[in-house]
Parts: structure tokens; sequence; C-alpha cells
């Protein structure tokens, strides 16, 4: 630290000051308050233990500076700002030229006075801080979020008793700030085990009606009991493995690596008794991309069989695709049961394609002619290999 800037620092007059009269009996009930709203809501606690610990700090104004790694090397934004300062909401101060920077490196309460004489940012605003107490903010033990600062009206003011008070409200951000993201991950979580219950139904659902609507047509072609079972036989394996295409997220890390052209023919292997005509280059996947890719094609392929071009003996289905910098594919059916226009709702297969579809940052889009469905996936190629 160079010594102009140090000799805005002051910390050691901390514990030289006398101490405030102790207020141990008003500063507890704020900590029962602030334990009962960190249980509570989290999120909110934030704005609440500035406001805390400018009370019971008898400060003018304070706030957080919350560490940002970009742009790089770094900046604080000032956060859930109170007093006179308040104006300054969401401004932003380097991390490397500024108090809550040494605050962080140093790991420890720090005092300043009068910092505008040496950081020109502070007199480009205009600001004038008479002292400054900083101490640091943690997720944890060493993830470093920031700090909480407080401002006085006077010099001379903080002690190390302010200071001890500061620092258990920053013990308290760091605590909310964590159950906040584990609330987060909870809820993300959650909702995942919902999505993935309701994908498991529906993809019963739809075997039974596949398998169905296979039986039939596969009975209007054979003349046999036997033929008949030979060709459901073959017909169920090639359904297992379209089935198999779709794996969980914990499969993806180990799964081979597959094509786009590959991964469709083996989807529609279990359609084999209709036309189906592939496009494109042969384009290499990666396990994550198959699985989401492979989700919305088994959707497809079942509602062709349940509704479209897979359901009447002359339906066809074509799929062409083309490479560049993203790869645009097109599924077009046709020869199926008449069209007339877009169903009036949507199920939930078709809003799990289109949840789906955005993992891969793409986009799908459906039209519905009297031919048949038609269906647009548009995906970056760089995604692909996800």
């Amino acid at each position: 630290m160079q010594p102009e800037v140090a000799s805005v620092f002051i910390t050691d007059q901390l514990a030289l000051r006398g101490a405030v009269r102790p207020r141990l009996f008003q500063e507890r009930l704020p900590m029962r308050d602030l334990a009962r709203a960190m249980i509570d809501n989290p999120q909110q606690l934030l704005p609440v233990l500035v406001d805390t610990a400018m009370d019971q700090c008898e400060a003018v104004s304070g706030g957080m500076s919350l560490y940002e790694t970009e742009p790089a090397p770094g900046i604080f934004r000032w956060h859930h700002l109170r007093g006179d300062l308040q104006q300054f909401n969401g401004a932003v101060t380097p991390r490397f030229y500024s108090p809550c920077g040494v605050t962080l490196d140093q790991r420890k309460p720090i005092l300043v006075q009068r910092p505008e004489r040496v950081y020109q940012w502070l007199q480009d605003a205009n600001v004038s801080l008479p002292e400054c107490l900083l101490v640091p903010l943690y997720r944890g033990a060493d993830e470093p979020l920031g700090t909480l600062w407080l401002v006085s009206k006077d010099e001379g003011h903080f002690d190390a008793n302010h200071a001890q008070i500061a620092t258990e409200m920053a013990s308290f951000a760091g605590l909310a700030l964590r159950l906040a993201d584990h609330d987060r991950k909870l809820a993300a979580a959650l909702e995942r085990q919902e999505m993935l219950v309701r994908e498991m139904s529906h993809r019963m659902k739809n075997v039974l009606s596949v398998v169905q609507s296979l039986l039939n047509m596969a009975a209007h072609r054979e003349s046999t009991a036997q033929d008949l079972a030979q060709a459901m036989a073959r017909t169920l394996q090639a359904l297992s493995a379209a089935h198999d295409t779709m794996r969980t997220p914990s499969d993806e890390r180990n799964a081979p690596r597959s094509t786009l052209k590959g991964l469709l023919k083996t989807i529609l292997l279990p359609y084999s008794g209709h036309t189906s005509w592939l496009e494109g280059a042969d384009i290499p996947i990666g396990p994550n991309a198959a699985n989401v890719l492979a989700l919305i094609f088994h959707e497809l392929a079942t509602n062709a069989a349940k509704y479209g071009a897979f359901s009447l003996p002359g339906g066809r289905l074509d799929v062409i695709w083309q490479e560049g910098d993203r790869v645009r594919l097109t599924w077009k059916e046709s020869g199926g049961p008449l069209l007339t226009g877009e169903p009036k709702t949507s199920g939930f297969g078709s809003h799990l394609a289109a949840k789906s579809i955005i993992a891969l940052r793409g986009s799908l889009t459906r039209s519905w002619g009297n031919s048949g469905l038609n269906v647009t996936i548009d995906v970056p190629m760089a995604q692909l290999n996800s």
C-alpha cells in the first residue's frame, strides 16, 4: 500500500478509543429478531442488517459492497445503501483501488478517515466520509463476498465495540446468503423432481399408446399370429432401444458420443413400416445434447404414431437439416390424418419439448398444415458438442 493511501487507514485507533457505553440488552434484542428473520426469509434480511448495524453503531449511512469478478480484475457494487449515501445505490468501485479491497485482503475490520483525500472516485462523486468502518463479508470460511460498511457523522466516532457489532452483522449476512442460496437450489431440485415424475408418467402413457398403435398397424400387414408376434417382438426391441437414448443426468457423464443421424435412426426404428427420409451431415453430438434431442425426437415420433403420419399406412416423414454456425432441422410429416389447424390445447409433451430445447439455447416452432405437422428446430452448432 502506498504511503499516501496508508495515511487514511487508522484501524489501530479502534482499540485505543474508549468503549461505547454498554448496550448489551438493546443489542441482544435485534440479534434475536435477526435470527428469526434469517430463518423466515433470508433473501430479505440484508437491508435489515444494514439498518440494524447503523442503529447499533449510531452511523449516518451504511451499505454493502458486493464483489463481482467481471469485468476483470473485478469491481464492488453498492447494495442496500441507507442514509446520506442512499442515492449511490448500484454504484461501482474498483477492486484494487478502494477501502473495500483492502478490507477483503486483510480479512479484518478496517477504519478509514477522510478516504476522499486519496481516492479520486470519491472526489469525483463529491462524497466526504469523516470515518468509514468496514468489515469483510464471507460466504462460508473462504469465499469472499464483499464488505459491510458504516459511515459516521464525525471523526473519532467508531471504536472496537462498533467493530465487533459490525462483524456480527456481517456474519449474519454471510449465513443469510448461504441460506438463500440453499433455498434456491432446493426449489430448483424440487422443480426438477416434479418435472421428472411428470415426464416418467407421460412416457409410460405414451409407450402404451404407441404399442397399441403399432400393434394395430402390424395386424393389418401380417397374415398369421406368428408373423404378428415376430413383427411386434422386433418392434418392441426397437422401441426399447429408442427409449435407451433418453438418459438421466447421472448417465450423461459416461455416455458414449452419438451423431445426429444415428440418434434419429434409433428413435425412428420402431416405425420402420413407414417411409422416413433423413438428409443431412452426420454431425457428432455430445451426451447432454443427445439427451435433449432424443427427448424431443421421441416426443415427435410418439405423436406421429398417435395422431400423425405414422398413424396411417401411407404416412411419410422427412427430416432434413443444414449445418453452419447453427444447425437448422425440419421435421415434416405428410400422409397422415387431415389436420384442421393448430390444436386448441398443448399437452405436457409439447411443454417438455419446448422447455428442453432452451437448455441448448435453441428454439422449436411448430406449424400445422393440411398435409401434416411441420417442426423447425434451430440450435447453435457449439451447443451440440455439450
